[in-house]
């Protein structure tokens, strides 16, 4: 089992209920499953104080830009990519507990598992040492407002982009379809068509259907009038 203490000088906040920060690195493969022994539950919290520290902090700081370009950029500061990239520079795949089954499958250095434990940390934090520590933490990952007004900090997730701003219409909904293939297995093409409410709004291609996808949003993204690169 990983010595947690260890990990707290790195993350640059020492707990006062240790517990919080097992939770919040207790994936459901390693506690057979059950939401209230891993880190399911403190990922919901941390994802909200997440965003609304993001958001304080873009309101506050970038006082002329608009409400669309503030939403562009916290999505390209919250999205998977990015919280995966902020897990690895704490090194805190190394302090999961993963089950042996997800261990053997590279769980450890999975994107998706470690973007949801960074939130869950967030949780932990602000449980256990509240708001302004909490933000103290998000803030050490966020760009500078600097990096953020120069363009230097690269919106590629346009699929969360998409979805943080269809996301201000809760009735409305996001899906993706891929419509076609094309080419030989080694060299495939795929087209893929993003659906709002089952009508298309952006059509894209790439050589998966990831990267199709991401093509399709980002065409919906610029017809809805926002910039994309």
């Amino acid at each position: 089992m990983p010595e947690f203490r260890e990990f707290q000088p790195v993350i640059g906040y020492e707990f006062k209920d240790i517990s919080l920060l097992e939770q919040a690195m207790t994936h459901s493969s390693y506690s057979g499953g059950k939401n209230n022994g891993s880190n399911e539950r403190l990922e919901f919290l941390g994802d909200s104080v997440l965003q609304l520290t993001v958001s304080q902090y873009l309101f506050s700081n970038m006082t002329t830009e608009p409400e669309g370009g503030m939403t562009k950029l916290r999505a390209s500061i919250v999205c998977e990519n990015s919280l995966y990239s902020f897990a690895k520079k704490i090194g805190l795949g190394q302090y999961l507990l993963l089950g042996k089954g997800e261990e053997m499958t590279g769980g450890r250095d999975r994107r998706s598992i470690l973007a949801d434990a960074f939130e869950a940390l967030i949780a932990a934090i602000y449980l256990d040492g509240g708001m302004e520590e909490a933000r103290d933490f998000i803030l050490r990952f966020v760009p500078s407002i600097e990096a953020l007004k120069s363009g230097k900090v690269k919106l590629g997730d346009y699929k969360t982009i998409l979805q943080e701003i269809i996301q201000q219409n809760p009735e409305e909904h996001i899906s993706y379809e891929v419509t076609e293939e094309d080419g030989e297995n080694h060299h495939k093409i795929f087209h893929a068509t993003v659906l709002l409410n089952g009508q298309g709004i952006g059509k894209g291609s790439g050589h998966s259907k990831k990267e199709a996808e991401q093509a399709a949003a980002k065409e919906a993204i610029s017809l809805m009038g926002y910039e994309t690169d």
